[in-house]
């Protein structure tokens, strides 16, 4: 049996496709690839047929499993707008089963028309499943390109006192940064430069996947998202756009100089992955973290040994690509078992 799962997210979508043989995974294929849903949501249908394409024939897929984030985009008026549409599209694509996560569990369509805020970014549901397999009692941190996840896991069950994104963002479970498409001024008010503090420019000039190409943190594959100024993605210029955010140029400032920003705005991050984080660990009591994402090494990691939390990573138990798209394994493995 194999099966389909795909996290639609408003920057990127996630597949998984997991083998089953005998009720056990054989084996997992990943891919994704970068869909503004703000502006070419119409090419949603393509993208999810393109995706497993590349990875097996579709009439060898048996069923399909959806979760979302992407109905948060301004291209809808609404969450249940975005959820219904984009439901609307899965249902056009496959004549298999077809499941969508839930707060409440794998949902069938007609469940997610009578209640679609259950499904709206609902992914988070998915990951739990995975990592409440690794640690019964910890906190999964999930960094992706965007946002973080901060879930709490008593007894292999998610305990998350928020439901949606908007709660959720009151409990210190989500915070809304991510390791590639968000503003640096989003959360930093200056930066240090040869001894002198610069108050930064509240402009989309910059964001931290240019922060982490300059330091060397992520690969060039990783960097999929567009860049601020539509220019190219070398290290240069990265570095030229992290130094309009001080109003200065690669005239006025060096390589190392920038890379001194760099090293700020990555430490100003952790801070604050690491303040949900800590909001989380001393509400629940819990003091064991396990990360993944594109950002549990450079991101979710060092917030908790700030903290001085024990952590494990999901990359000891799955590959670097499997644990970036942790929410479309996780969907996968809901959608097998709600057909058995």
């Amino acid at each position: 049996m194999k099966v389909a799962g795909f996290d639609i997210g408003g920057a990127n979508t996630d597949l998984a496709i997991i083998d089953f043989e005998d009720g056990e995974i054989k084996e997992i294929k990943t891919d994704f690839e970068y869909l503004p849903m703000w502006c070419e949501n119409d090419r949603l249908g393509v993208t999810l047929v393109d995706l497993i394409e590349k990875i097996c024939p579709i009439d060898e897929i048996d069923a399909v499993g959806i979760s979302m984030t992407a109905e948060l985009v301004d291209a809808f008026e609404t969450k249940t707008e975005g959820v219904r549409d984009i439901a609307a599209t899965c249902e056009k694509l496959f004549d298999v089963p077809v499941g969508y996560i839930g707060l409440s569990g794998v949902l069938s369509l007609e469940e997610l028309i009578n209640n679609p805020i259950d499904v709206a970014a609902a992914n988070w549901k998915a990951t739990s499943q995975i990592v409440a397999e690794i640690e019964k009692d910890c906190i999964f941190v999930d960094t992706g390109s965007t946002t973080t996840d901060i879930i709490p896991i008593k007894n292999g069950e998610e305990c998350a006192k928020g439901r949606t994104d908007f709660e959720r963002s009151a409990t210190g479970e989500l915070v809304y940064t991510g390791t590639l498409r968000t503003n640096l001024t989003s959360f930093v008010d200056s930066i240090p430069i040869n001894g002198k503090e610069y108050a930064v420019a509240s402009e989309l000039f910059a964001s931290t996947a240019d922060v982490y190409n300059v330091l060397g943190l992520i690969k060039d594959e990783d960097f999929v998202c567009a860049t601020c100024d539509g220019a190219g993605k070398s290290k240069e210029d990265s570095a030229r756009r992290i130094s309009r955010v001080v109003c200065a140029d690669l005239d006025i400032l060096s390589m190392d100089n920038i890379i001194e920003m760099c090293h700020h705005i990555h430490n100003m991050q952790v801070k604050q992955i690491a303040k949900g984080l800590k909001q989380v660990s001393e509400r629940e009591n819990l003091d064991k973290v396990v990360v993944t994402g594109l950002g549990k090494d450079i991101l979710c990691a060092e917030a908790a040994k700030l903290l001085n939390l024990d952590v494990k990573s999901m990359g000891d138990y799955y590959t670097d690509e499997e644990c970036v798209v942790a929410p479309a394994i996780g969907t996968a493995l809901m959608m097998k078992n709600s057909i058995l």
